[in-house]
């Protein structure tokens, strides 16, 4: 393995580790975007501050079970770019073999 292998190595990692870290905020930044639209959206509508609050107490029960999917959905994307790394990453390393 030469230096330029190595160098290439590091340089895949570094881009490996920032798209992960990406979808990691991407996933952060869909949850709270989540949590602000639903209590936005309560204290928006035109309803009196009884049903407001009500509304706001039935959106909060919601919000665990809404995070749990959005995070399930991230988990999901997460593994799938995972796994097209994963691929290419096979396929760089034969694609080496075969030139070296």
């Amino acid at each position: 393995m030469s230096i330029m292998d190595l160098i290439e190595k590091g340089k895949k990692n570094r881009q490996k580790k920032v798209r992960v870290k990406a979808l990691k905020n991407v996933a952060i930044g869909a949850a709270i975007g989540t949590t602000l639209g639903a209590v936005a959206g309560v204290f928006l509508a035109p309803k009196s501050g009884k049903e407001n609050r009500e509304d706001l107490v039935n959106a909060a029960k919601e919000l665990p079970e809404k995070a749990k999917e959005i995070v399930e959905k991230t988990k999901g994307k997460v593994e799938e770019v995972k796994e097209k790394i994963k691929e290419k990453k096979t396929k760089n390393l034969e694609e080496q073999e075969v030139e070296a």
